[in-house]
């Protein structure tokens, strides 16, 4: 047996669940979709329940204790029906549980902890094919029966393409990770035919290469991967992978097959960020860092995260538009969020260069020379390479002052809008320290080590 091989086969034995894992698992699938059928039956209410996603096609990981059941109304009854009634089912089941929690997606479903499983109940519309959805989530049980077609004997490839993903961090398709879905995954596998044989084929990948299974592609799509979901011809699969990820999946893929090792499995244990090593690292790398700390909003990731990247990319501009050069940003967020940039410097000169019109554009010439006549000013105005020029004070030498005075300015998000207008707090270097949070401090090391 080779290196490789060796090596797959004992990734396999260990994250391939038990049969007494199984089973448990299916025993109370079936207990909670035959109870959701009769609350149905009982009041008249046209719902089913269904299993989906990895519990139902035997492509999950041991460990992962998370069911998807679906509670499937009629296409014809109205969204506002669906989301009462379902919700209605959901929570008496979720009330036989430990505990329940109402979630929002694209329309409300519940969360609850039940015999120690994660289990997801989420009302849907059962519409007779993919092109017909009503919303994002009716297009699943179309994903279910694909892949059950068609996974029969894959599944321990599907597992270990899971793991390889996850050991170096680019699994999940949720907008905080932007990775490989599992639903992505089963049809790489499903294409290509092996896990050996994805990572062979990902080491030849280019920007925009497009898969399409079934050969019906009916949009031009301009993401770093394409694949066409085989239930719905305008949908690329691929689209929440950021180009980033797939490229580590890619140099990761190529190194692991030049020279095989069990590592690449295994997710690596962040360590906490000491507060010596952050005096160390300000030191030794010569910049500054701004940290803007907020209450995070009460939301799921899915809604808290698009927001927090908003916030940065936004704040990120405004302080590249004041002449802050950005080395590194990143966001954060458990009961408290935090958006973090790491500057070339944090103090500016307080004079700042204008730059004027061309000479020889009289109106415009000549507006600007009367503007800068009598105004505030720390020169003349002057011409260098053929354009007017003025040197005059700046707004903010202090990215600190910036951020404080033109956050609120920003991109901020409905969520996160409401949250900072109550109250923000600006951190420069290691006043950072004072957050003490290990999640964070984790997310810091990751932040310098990449």
């Amino acid at each position: 047996m080779s290196d490789l091989n060796t090596i797959l086969a004992s990734i396999i034995t260990s994250i391939r669940p038990s049969d007494t894992e199984r089973h448990r698992l299916k025993t109370l699938a079936w207990r909670l979709i035959e109870r959701i059928n009769s609350i149905g039956k009982a009041e008249g209410l046209n719902a089913n329940g269904i299993l989906v996603g990895s519990s139902a096609r035997g492509t999950w990981i041991t460990g992962e204790h998370d069911l998807d059941i679906f509670i499937m109304f009629p296409p014809d009854v109205e969204r506002q029906y669906l989301e009462e009634k379902g919700l209605y089912i959901a929570r008496k089941i979720a009330l036989e549980g430990d505990s329940l929690e109402e979630r929002y997606a694209e329309h409300p479903y519940i969360h609850a902890v039940i015999d120690g499983f994660e289990v997801d109940l989420v009302p849907a519309f059962s519409v007779e094919n993919a092109a017909s959805i009503k919303s994002a989530v009716d297009r699943t049980p179309f994903h279910n029966k694909y892949v059950e077609s068609r996974i029969r004997g894959l599944e321990d490839e599907v597992l270990l393409l899971k793991q390889f993903q996850k050991g170096i961090g680019v699994y999940g398709s949720e907008l905080k990770t932007h990775g490989f879905s599992g639903y992505l995954v089963e049809l790489l596998v499903i294409y290509y035919g092996s896990f050996e044989k994805v990572l062979k084929a990902a080491c030849d990948w280019k920007f925009g290469i497009s898969i399409d299974i079934e050969k019906h592609g009916i949009i031009n799509h301009k993401d770093p991967l394409i694949m066409i979901d085989p239930t719905d011809p305008a949908r690329n699969v691929a689209a929440a992978l950021s180009l980033d990820n797939m490229c580590i999946f890619m140099d990761r893929a190529c190194d692991f097959l030049k020279v095989p090792d069990g590592s690449y499995f295994h997710p690596g244990v962040g360590q906490p960020l000491g507060d010596k090593d952050l005096e160390y690292l300000i030191s030794t790398r010569g910049t500054s860092l701004i940290a803007v700390e907020f209450e995070a909003p009460d939301e799921v990731e899915d809604v808290l995260f698009p927001q927090l990247y908003k916030l940065e990319d936004s704040c990120h501009e405004m302080l590249e538009r004041n002449d802050f050069r950005v080395y590194n940003s990143g966001v954060w967020a458990k009961e408290r969020a935090i958006v973090l940039y790491e500057l070339e410097s944090a103090k500016l000169p307080n004079v700042k260069k204008h730059t004027g019109p061309n000479v020889g554009t009289k109106e415009h010439a000549s507006a600007f020379k009367s503007k800068y006549e009598h105004a505030n000013k720390l020169s003349n105005v002057y011409i260098c390479n053929g354009k007017y020029m003025v040197e005059i004070p700046r707004k903010y030498p202090c990215a600190r002052k910036l951020v404080e005075s033109e956050i609120l300015k920003c991109g901020l998000g409905k969520h996160i809008g409401v949250s900072m207008k109550k109250k923000f707090n600006v951190m420069e270097n290691l006043e950072i320290l004072s957050v003490r949070d290990e999640g964070f401090r984790i997310f810091l090391r990751r932040f310098f080590d990449k």
